[in-house]
């Protein structure tokens, strides 16, 4: 049997089109039809990638004398979960209308202990009649009501998504049609979401600019408060930036596959999620353990930064991890 009759067989059983093969191999329909009409014969590229594809041997593939008896388990793709045009537009509804609940709920973490700043400052320096018991108590009370609002958030986005979990953890196969959609929904949304993340990147670097300027101009206590609250606000808004613009773009990278999502990160997407996790209810735990402890709630907010920038790390050497073993 020679590669054309070959390719068109193994097509066929994976239920595919000769359109939906050449959207699988990135070239174009006309490509396909050439193969199969023994007019032209696919590159070493392509032919690598329709072994893996189809789940045969190269050897198969290139020589006449290997017959389709010898082909096992074709195609370990049509077992993949498919998705529709009417569910991959649907997903993408769904994610985009989550996207700014998100990056609201996130904001609002990285904004709760500014009423605990605000109001220990005031009490501290006597600029409110309030003890310093009484300010710290409706600073907290602020504080866990708008981490509880968060949270709520959280889960309601959370549950409206429940049923699209599958795109982040398990190889996935896209209908007809799927992947023309999506990518030309994601070069429409490119220069938004570029120019959204210099924005939110400037202001997440700038963001240090208050304090350091509050040291330079005053050394009142109050003064320095407002700094550090003013330094919270801008890191809330470069945060609510990124993810407002993040989440639609990781929901079109889930359905092409590409980015974070590509089939052999996603095998490793289960190990890094548990990582994740138990990394920031370690990171809680040190928050509430150090501020129960030294009861110093106004500074113990350092925490947080800190945690986000070696949690980068951990993620990084993580990701390396995985990696070098997928190699071995």
């Amino acid at each position: 049997m020679i590669l054309a009759d070959k390719i068109i067989t193994l097509r066929k059983k994976s239920g595919w089109s000769q359109e939906e093969l050449a959207q699988q191999l990135h070239v174009t329909r006309q490509s396909v039809s050439k193969w199969e009409g023994a007019q032209s014969i696919p590159d070493l590229d392509k032919i690598l990638q329709m072994s893996s594809l189809f789940g045969v041997s190269t050897d198969y593939l290139l020589k006449d004398e290997l017959e389709e008896v010898q082909v096992e388990d074709i195609p370990e793709q049509s077992q993949l979960r498919r998705v529709s045009m009417e569910e991959a537009s649907s997903f993408l509804a769904v994610k985009d209308s989550t996207a700014v609940p998100v990056a609201s709920a996130t904001a609002l973490c990285i904004l709760s202990p500014v009423c605990l700043l605000l109001l220990g400052g005031a009490a501290e320096t006597g600029a409110v009649a309030l003890s310093e018991n009484a300010a710290g108590g409706i600073g907290m009370a602020v504080l866990l009501l708008l981490i509880a609002a968060a949270v709520s958030i959280f889960i309601s986005m959370g549950a409206k998504t429940k049923e699209y979990e599958y795109l982040e953890s398990e190889p996935i196969e896209t209908e007809y049609g799927v992947t023309g959609m999506v990518k030309e929904r994601q070069k429409a949304f490119q220069s938004r979401y570029t120019r959204t993340n210099m924005l939110a990147a400037a202001l997440c670097i700038s963001a240090a600019v208050p304090i350091f300027a509050g040291l330079c101009i005053s050394e009142n206590d109050m003064f320095m408060v407002g700094m550090v609250c003013l330094t919270l606000l801008l890191i809330a808004v470069g945060v609510f930036l990124f993810i407002q613009v993040g989440i639609p773009w990781a929901s079109m990278e889930k359905l092409l596959q590409e980015g974070d999502y590509t089939r052999e990160k996603k095998a490793g997407s289960r190990i890094t999620g548990t990582v994740s996790t138990i990394y920031w209810l370690v990171a809680t735990a040190i928050y509430l353990g150090c501020s129960f402890i030294t009861n110093d709630w106004k500074n113990t907010w350092i925490v947080w930064p800190i945690a986000g920038v070696l949690f980068a790390a951990v993620m990084a050497v993580c990701h390396m991890l995985l990696e070098n073993s997928r190699k071995k």
